[in-house]
């Protein structure tokens, strides 16, 4: 593997909580113009509210989008022509993808109290380090505050805020949690805004090197909001697994580039060809019962750096799509 081409070691990534900071602040100074509310929570920390009480919106869901990717990505909302009833997509990319989206943006803290759960994602994550992933990473934030990004459509306990707060080392004050009902548009938005998070985190269970990956981008449609939890889950899941496309730019030799680009679409799924809502159901309700390999982009493409050659793999399938998203057209 060239060492100009390999990724930089984690010993000097950027803090994503400092990265994140003046969005975060931009999210709480703008709430009024984002159409988001501000509100002191459980214990004296501060909650975001994109979209129970307050209806947010498409840019807030942008803003949480970056928020998640802890400082470090884009997301933008650009025509998709090659869609003919879903003609817009939130565009990702970022200047560090595997800090920005396994680091970061990817929910992986589980955080349940009673009734409540919600699996966090967002900066905090690297401050807590809780997850075995960090270990892998061998990264750890360091500071004196603290954000997540939880997908609920209810107020978090004071329990949550005790741990988080714990785990951190910070002062509750010094906590900002930002609520997104995946009903909402903000919500639905930041969830597709996960496309290339989703490819990074296929990559690392299929154990290719995570250094090797120098770069990459995605796209997904924009998912219409559904009336409920359930449907606007299956619609942003299938979003990325029937309409998602990741480019992924990558160290090594062409067979392991080839190979990653074979493997990653979510067509290898034996769970592909339905909506995410009738898998879901099909299963009552356990997600770890779905083949972890149906959740990844539709369509790849893994390019070679020291070659120059790229490998394409997979295929959008607007028909799913259609049906997911509640088209009623001919």
């Amino acid at each position: 593997m060239s060492k100009k081409l390999a990724n930089q070691n984690a010993k000097n990534w950027p803090s994503v909580g400092a990265t994140v900071a003046p969005l975060v602040a931009r999210l709480i100074n703008d709430a009024q113009s984002l159409r988001v509310g501000v509100s002191k929570g459980p214990k004296g920390c501060t909650i975001v509210d994109c979209g129970i009480d307050h209806p947010g919106g498409l840019e807030a869901g942008l803003l949480v989008t970056e928020i998640c990717m802890g400082g470090l990505g884009h997301a933008s909302l650009q025509p998709a022509w090659s869609y003919a009833h879903w003609p817009w997509a939130i565009n990702i990319h970022s200047t560090n993808p595997v800090l920005s989206c396994l680091g970061s943006q990817y929910a992986g803290w589980s955080l349940a109290f009673g009734d409540f759960f919600s699996l966090g994602s967002g900066p905090g994550r690297a401050l807590a380090g809780r997850e075995d992933l960090f270990k892998e990473l061998a990264y750890q934030d360091k500071g004196d505050s603290a954000c997540l990004v939880l997908e609920v459509d209810q107020m978090p306990p004071a329990e949550l805020v005790e741990k988080v707060t714990t785990d951190c080392a910070i002062k509750p004050k010094n906590l900002t949690l930002i609520l997104t009902p995946t009903t909402s548009l903000a919500g639905s938005l930041q969830v597709v805004g996960r496309v290339l998070e989703v490819a990074l985190h296929k990559v690392h269970e299929l154990h290719f090197p995570l250094e090797n990956v120098i770069d990459g981008m995605g796209s997904a449609p924009v998912a219409p909001p559904a009336s409920n939890f359930l449907a606007g889950m299956g619609r942003t899941n299938d979003a990325i697994i029937y309409g998602g496309t990741v480019h992924l730019f990558v160290a090594g030799d062409d067979a392991a580039a080839e190979k990653l680009a074979t493997d990653l679409p979510s067509s290898n799924s034996r769970d592909y060809g339905k909506p995410f809502e009738e898998t879901f159901k099909a299963v009552k309700g356990d997600f770890y019962a779905i083949d972890g390999s149906l959740f990844s982009p539709a369509r790849v493409i893994v390019t070679a750096m020291e070659s120059g050659r790229s490998f394409h793999a997979g295929a959008v399938d607007e028909a799913l799509l259609n049906t997911s998203f509640g088209y009623a057209g001919k």
